[in-house]
């Protein structure tokens, strides 16, 4: 019997090497070894996506104005100032994931113009029943509307990555990970004034 229980206290050594590595894994994940860099990644991602959707945006803009003009040539100032705005905002190339936060800050007040720009081109619309009516010019609306939505979602999800990101970074005990691995810094977070919130945040009327 004696035999047996000293047979039994011994773990084996390939049952020694499975718990350390368990274990390792653990502290290992606990730390930040693993979570830091997994939510770097999702920074990344969620910031590609931001970009994504306002390309997207600028995209539909050409065929919009050009649809526009065809009922409303006189309208131009409208017009003009909505490309002006395209150019604006498609001429700040930056990455939204590593970008500083006056950059940020500046990247988003020229989406924010394009807004407004947009906001006030479907507000001329309103006053020519036959650009109401025409087929294109509906299916652009739906087009727009739906890429505004999908901009603020992905907006809403990168703010959010980059909470969790700079939770990561800053507070123990994979803050402690990250000072002596990674080095990364905080990322500035896309939060404006009361005024600059709601000229980003103001999606253009779009109603059929």
């Amino acid at each position: 019997m004696r035999n047996s229980l000293r047979h039994f206290s011994r773990p084996t050594p390939s049952l020694t090497a499975a718990l350390s590595i368990a274990v390792s894994a653990l502290v290992l994940g606990g730390c930040g070894m693993q979570s830091i860099p997994q939510s770097l990644n999702s920074l990344d991602a969620s910031a590609a996506e931001v970009t994504n959707q306002y390309k997207r945006r600028a995209d539909l803009i050409p065929n919009l104005v050009s649809t526009v003009k065809g009922y409303a040539s006189h309208e131009q100032e409208t017009l003009t100032g909505v490309i002006e705005a395209r150019a604006k905002a498609t001429s700040m190339t930056i990455d939204p994931s590593n970008a500083s936060a006056e950059q940020i800050q500046q990247f988003q007040a020229a989406q924010g113009g394009l807004s407004q720009a947009l906001g006030r081109l479907m507000v001329v619309s309103e006053r020519y029943p036959d650009l109401k009516a025409d087929r294109n010019f509906r299916e652009l609306q739906a087009q727009l509307e739906g890429t505004e939505n999908r901009i603020t979602i992905a907006r809403q999800r990168h703010i959010e990555a980059i909470r969790q990101f700079n939770d990561l970074v800053t507070v123990p005990p994979t803050s402690l990970t990250n000072s002596l691995f990674y080095h990364h810094e905080k990322k500035p977070q896309w939060a404006l004034d009361a005024a600059e919130q709601k000229q980003v945040e103001k999606a253009p009327e779009v109603a059929f």
